[in-house]
């Protein structure tokens, strides 16, 4: 039985050049085939077409390309994309392309399921099946890419981790992938415009500080209430408010960069003015911004999107604390592609 070949994407130049050398090539070849990898995405062998017919049948017995594959893609009245993108092994992860009049964001997912139990997210009734490697994150990067030139006219902007998975349970892999893409020899974009968005795991936070990370850093928080977060969110029981706050602030110290708070709103849940006074003493204590998002109903009724009155309750009380708000309107409804809330439907 013959080895199971090398996803050759795994490999960094230096590897591809001392695999040419080896075989002896010139070393340069390895940076050919590099860019052929990322900067031009080839999905093939087949694709490098100024590489020799040998040099690519020599590749093709030695790795294999596992690249992503958009399974089925939908599209909405109002210009959202929603991919179901197949893995090579079969599992499939959602992303989805998110326009407006100045700019086009890419959702993306970092796990096929996620490692925690959020009650009102659909990911979470998925069990964690296993984490992205860099290469499938990236591509799905490209993917939006391409669709938002076929489609809007104009490159990807932004990129937001905020699809499938807990991108710091899987963080070597998301920072290499971020790493690719903000990369001259990859895609090239700024890593201003990428935010990963986290439930809060204390420790990666202070390790994202640590490591100098030039992205932002939104946090998925719905309740400054101990009580009420464990609740919906149950994994606050491990990783409690008080320790969020302690490594929010050491990230704040550490890089002199806002925080950016996403924040539903639930009738009967958090929408009280208690809930209220609690989120605004949470905002004051590290610089930040608060996106209050829509929720997207999954299919039972224990989570309801609040009242207006609610909504504009929170709005006025936090616009009166001076804590910037804003709101974002759920989006491809008619194709069920709230970012932040993506349910495998395969």
């Amino acid at each position: 039985m013959t080895d199971k070949k090398k996803d050759i994407r795994a490999l960094t130049k230096e590897q591809l050049r001392d695999f040419f050398v080896k075989q002896g090539d010139k070393a340069f070849r390895g940076n050919q085939v590099y860019e052929w990898l990322w900067q031009k995405s080839a999905h093939t062998f087949e694709d490098m077409t100024n590489v020799s017919k040998e040099t690519r049948q020599m590749l093709e017995d030695n790795f294999v390309i596992n690249h992503i594959k958009v399974d089925t893609m939908q599209r909405s009245s109002d210009g959202t994309v929603k991919n179901a993108v197949r893995l090579h092994d079969g599992l499939i992860v959602e992303s989805v392309l998110i326009p407006t009049a100045t700019r086009t964001t890419a959702c993306v997912s970092s796990q096929v399921g996620c490692s925690l139990d959020c009650k009102f997210c659909a990911t979470a009734r998925l069990k964690r099946m296993r984490n992205l490697n860099p290469d499938e994150i990236y591509d799905q990067v490209v993917a939006i890419d391409n669709e938002s030139r076929l489609y809007h006219n104009r490159p990807l902007s932004n990129i937001v981790f905020m699809g499938m998975g807990e991108p710091l349970m899987n963080y070597n892999n998301v920072i290499k992938a971020i790493d690719k893409i903000t990369s001259p020899e990859g895609l090239g974009m700024s890593p201003k415009r990428i935010t990963v968005s986290t439930s809060g795991v204390p420790k990666m936070i202070k390790k994202m500080a640590d490591d100098a990370v030039k992205f932002n850093l939104a946090v998925s928080l719905h309740s400054a209430i101990d009580e009420v977060r464990t609740a919906i969110m149950p994994f606050n029981e491990t990783f409690p408010l008080k320790d969020l706050k302690e490594s929010l602030e050491y990230w704040y110290e550490k890089t002199n960069r806002k925080i950016s708070y996403e924040y539903v709103i639930w009738k009967g849940i958090n929408d009280a003015q208690k809930d209220i006074d609690a989120f605004v003493k949470f905002c004051k204590y590290v610089p930040c911004k608060v996106n209050i998002i829509e929720y997207n109903p999954i299919d039972d009724g224990d989570f309801q999107q609040a009242t207006n009155e609610a909504l504009e309750n929170y709005i006025d009380t936090l616009e009166k604390n001076r804590i910037v708000v804003n709101v974002r309107r759920s989006r491809g409804k008619d194709i069920d592609a709230a970012c932040g809330q993506l349910a495998n439907k395969s």
